[in-house]
């Protein structure tokens, strides 16, 4: 059976487990707010704080009311209603690429630790904060290599015309580049061009910009990014 030394209620293990909601809702911000993402070390450290606050509440309503409170029913209310903040931080990009998805996962996640330092788990919540660190700092490096070294190829192509399309999907028949996903999203405003957006399985996968290149010299299309 798990004992924590955290989980007794006297007024050292409140300010305890308020100071390591803090801290640890604080070392998750600091990554997203050195990135210049949504939400930062402030808002993360509160929404960690809040969220002990939230599950400290639910532990002295149990206390004080003994069979009449549910402490759980207050935690389920916040992981549901974080879920509104998130989708603040989501957000889709000029060149149609949603942007935020991780921030709001890491605000979720946050909202959690705090749940959990606040009910006594501090074990855990600590455990949590070094892997959502390491998720966010170290997996991304590894993500990279593999989409370097992958054959699928997302990109986004803006065009200033109907007829690059065809251009396009010949230009990829005649180099035997198999096209996975294909969307052609058209202006809402007048005199704004027209962008591609697919994923291309490309043969030479240590040799992109050689397709880049490639696509740039389609007539009608004016620029191409890597999504």
């Amino acid at each position: 059976m798990f004992n924590s030394n955290f989980t007794d209620w006297t007024i050292t293990n409140i300010v305890i487990r308020m100071l390591v909601a803090m801290f640890l809702g604080a070392i998750i911000g600091i990554n997203r707010g050195v990135r210049r993402k949504g939400a930062g070390m402030k808002t993360h450290t509160i929404l960690c704080l809040g969220s002990a606050l939230v599950s400290l509440t639910g532990q002295f309503m149990s206390v004080e009311f003994p069979g009449e409170t549910d402490m759980s029913r207050m935690a389920a209310q916040v992981i549901s209603g974080v879920g509104f903040l998130g989708v603040g931080t989501i957000l889709v990009s000029h060149d149609h690429q949603v942007r935020g998805l991780t921030t709001a996962a890491s605000l979720w996640t946050c909202a959690c630790i705090g749940l959990a330092v606040g009910c006594g788990f501090v074990e855990g919540g600590v455990l949590a904060s070094l892997l959502v660190l390491f998720a966010l700092q170290g997996l991304p490096a590894i993500d990279n290599y593999f989409t370097r070294h992958s054959k699928f190829f997302g990109v986004c192509l803006e065009i200033d015309n109907t007829n690059a399309i065809t251009v396009f999907l010949d230009k990829m028949k005649e180099e035997n580049i198999l096209i996975e996903t294909f969307e052609v999203i058209k202006p809402q405003i007048k005199k704004q061009n027209m962008t591609i957006i697919a994923t291309l399985k490309i043969n030479n996968k240590y040799q992109r910009f050689h397709y880049k290149e490639m696509l740039l010299d389609i007539d009608g299309v004016l620029s191409v990014q890597d999504i």
